[in-house]
This record gives C-alpha cells, structure tokens and sequence, in this order.
C-alpha cells in the first residue's frame, strides 16, 4: 500500500493590510539575526479535531478566508515577516550587508493542504511518522533561502476528522520567544475578527525595532562575498522521534531530588528534568567513561541584559549554555551533581557573558553551521514548557497535540513543550537514532519519571 502524502490544494500569498513608509524602510539584523542564516526555519504546528459540521467544504472555505484576513492584519504588527532578504555586495571591501526588504515582496504565503489520515494516526503511534514533516512548507530550507522563499507560511492540512496549522517563520527574523509571540497574535486577530475594533486584536504588540548596543553601528557587513563560504545544507541521519510525557508530580519530585542530593534549593524543574535526559540519553549512547558529553539549553538573553529587553522584543535574543562532562562522571555521580553543573552554566549567564558575546562575533562573525554545531556526543534542549501553545486555538478549541516538522532534527535533539494538561507538566520530543532510541526507552531511571 502506498504511504498517505500530503496533497496541496492551493495557495495564497498575502501581505499586511496596509504598509507605512516606515515598514518601506531597509529592516538591518543584529549579530544574534546574522548568526542564523545557515541553519533551518523554525516549523511547528497544532493538531485540531475538527468540527461536526454539516458542509465541510464550506467549514474549510471560511477557515480560509479568515485565516487569509487574520494574517493581513497580524503583518501589519509583525512586517518584516511578509518582506524577504536582499544582499548587497561589495567587491571593494569583500563583504556583503543581509537585510530585509519589503518593497517588491509579494508577502507571507498560506498554503491550502488535505491528508487522508486521522488525528489518531498522527498521534497514536509510538514514534512520530514521517508525513508530519509534510504538513510544512520550507521543509529542508535554511534561513538564507529567505532571499526568493516567504520568510512566514502557514499550511493548513484538511484531516479526515482534524486540522493541522503548521506555522514555519525564518529564524533570522526571531526566536522562539518572537514565534510564539507572532502565532499567538495571529490566532487572536483570528477569534476577534468582526469586533469593532482592529487595533486591540494583538493584546502584546511586538517591538519591530532591532536591538544593538549603545555604539554599536546596525549596518553590520558581513567578510563574505561568496555564499559557499558562510552556507552548508544539512541532512539528518535516521533517527526515530518520540515524546515523553512529564506531570507536572513528576517533575517536582524530580526537582525535590536533585535538590537534596546537592544540599541546595536553587536548582529549578526544567534544570532537574534536563540533567534527567543527560545522564538518560549519555547512558544510552553507552559512552566509554571518558568520552567528553555536553548538554546545551538554548537561553533566552531578554532578562539577562542591563535594562532588560521586552519579552515583546520580536528578533533573536538567545544563545545556548552547556553543562560539561565525561560519562564517567556524569553516571557515577547523582542527578543533582548534574543539575547543579547545568545550573551554574544558567546562572553565569548574564549581561556581560551577552555583550562579551556581541562584541567578539562583530570582530569576527561566525554563522552557525547546523552540521559542527550539533555534535553526537551532545544533547541539545530547545524550546521552552512557558510557551503558551495550547492557547492558540484559532476558533477550533485546545489543540490535541503539537508537532514540529524536518527543522533542526540530529542526534540528541530535544525540545520542550508544555504539557496538554497544563499545570507545569512537560512533554519533551526526543531524537535519536534507533539504537540510542531503544536503550532510552530500556532505562530505568528516566522511564520511571516519563509516563
């Protein structure tokens, strides 16, 4: 039998309602933007049940419009996402200045999608299937492609008895903080359509305004002139991708652990659940005792900066801290000697670690390349469980489910999701390859605590 794949139907670009001469103007990226160009665009999605309704097709007519009508509006908050980027070289100073344009762009893309598969079979089995990396646009894309790519889509998959709203947003443009603040947004303009008023659809406007350092010029010109030395395409070894489901008991009981066995209070949840995947996944790699392992915790910057940065700021702010240690180490000790390291690493991370950070990378720029960053011997935990994702509901009720597609897929990649239930319980989507996936799944200390 043939596998189900994704059908597109049709789509749509669309651009902000109305665009002022101030969104005309050239948008300039910070060091944190520029650093992204080679990896992937940010994808994840909500799984919907759909309504009983007596005309689908109708149901889904409007779903559409609305959606095409919300997006224009949301543009009008968020505009660089509807612009693309332009390069200008310069042969005299072998260089090249990245930025976004919105002029002669035709805007952010809605893409109309069916799949002949049901809720169920996207989420009962044990490992996520493949198609979910279709219910996507940009799939296999990095960040630079956003010179002829939409830097935002929005697919829109018809299930046999659901619907997945997969959002895809370049990730020079922001990160999760900034994704999570535009689908938010998109989905209230969405409900508040018809109301009276258009301009408190958006209850946390973002501020569009790039972020530099006092002195600091914004025009920063990258020392490239060729795009093979700065780009790299990235393909990901077979890996199975799984989550795991935390209560919110759970994790208290592990945070309680952790913190005793290190004769503290400091150590947070989300540091004890993290050293949790670790020593789990370290052990299941079955590393010699002194193989070096790290774990990264992708960090947000916002409040470590002196002012802080709004939680509104809508760009890239963030950068990873690790804990370091050999396996050996890390096994013979007990949870909480590795939430400490992980919690030290968080805590030294402050306004000067961020500016010595800014400074270094404009004396010499670095863009990330997805294949040296992520190392085997590594875990690397993104996203957060404080996102609100399950208050985007676009009219269609609390998601059943989230999902995320191809994007930044390796060996020992883990992302954090809040719970469905809510009340500080964690879902964490883990990817290994099969072998690293099944002595997970064997191991006594993190089954014990995953249900």
């Amino acid at each position: 039998m043939n596998p189900k794949t994704v059908k597109h139907i049709s789509e749509f670009f669309v651009k902000p309602q109305y665009v002022s001469e101030e969104m005309k103007q050239p948008i300039y990226l910070t060091p944190w933007d520029l650093a992204m160009l080679s990896v992937h665009y940010i994808q994840k999605g909500l799984l919907y049940t759909k309504p009983a309704v007596d005309d689908q097709e109708e149901f889904i007519n409007t779903l559409l419009d609305r959606l095409k009508q919300s997006l224009s509006l949301t543009l009008v908050h968020f505009y660089p996402l509807a612009g693309r980027f332009k390069t200008v070289k310069s042969e005299d100073t072998k260089s090249c200045l990245v930025f976004v344009d919105l002029n002669d762009s035709p805007g952010a893309k809605l893409i109309h999608a069916s799949l002949d598969l049901t809720v169920s079979d996207i989420v009962s089995p044990t490992y996520v299937p493949l198609v979910v990396q279709s219910l996507f646009d940009h799939d296999r894309a990095i960040n630079h492609d956003g010179h002829t790519s939409p830097l935002v889509t929005i697919q829109v998959t018809d299930l046999a008895d659901g619907i997945f709203i997969g959002c895809s947003m370049n990730h020079v443009l922001g990160d999760g903080t900034s994704y999570w603040n535009f689908f938010q947004a998109y989905s209230e303009t969405f409900q508040a359509l018809g109301s009276s008023s258009t301009t408190s659809m958006v209850s946390r406007p973002p501020i569009v305004k790039r972020w530099f350092p006092d002195g600091h010029d914004p025009i920063i010109n990258l020392p490239f002139t060729h795009q093979e030395e700065f780009l790299s395409r990235y393909e990901a070894p077979e890996l199975l991708e799984r989550y795991f489901h935390f209560t919110a008991e759970s994790v208290a009981k592990l945070k309680a652990r952790a913190n005793s066995e290190s004769k503290t209070s400091k150590i947070s949840s989300f540091q004890a659940l993290s050293a949790l995947v670790w020593r789990s996944i370290s052990r299941a790699r079955r590393f010699p005792n002194d193989q070096m392992t790290s774990t990264k915790l992708a960090t947000d910057n916002r409040l470590r900066l002196k002012p802080p940065l709004s939680q509104d700021y809508f760009g890239n702010s963030i950068q990873t801290v690790r804990g370091v240690a050999t396996a050996g180490e890390l096994l013979e000790h007990d949870l909480g000697w590795a939430a400490w390291k992980l919690h030290e690493a968080v805590v030294n991370h402050n306004d000067k670690t961020v500016r010595e950070f800014l400074e270094s990378w404009r004396q010499s720029p670095m863009i990330y390349q997805l294949g040296q960053f992520f190392l085997p011997e590594n875990v690397m935990i993104g996203s957060s469980p404080r996102f609100n994702k399950y208050g985007i509901e676009f009219g269609l009720g609390k998601a059943v489910t989230l999902r995320s597609g191809y994007a930044h897929k390796f060996d020992g990649k883990v992302s954090s999701y809040p719970g469905h239930e809510g009340g500080g319980s964690v879902d964490l989507e883990v990817c290994l390859p099969p072998q690293s996936m099944h002595a997970l799944e064997s191991d006594e200390e993190f089954m014990s605590a995953a249900s």
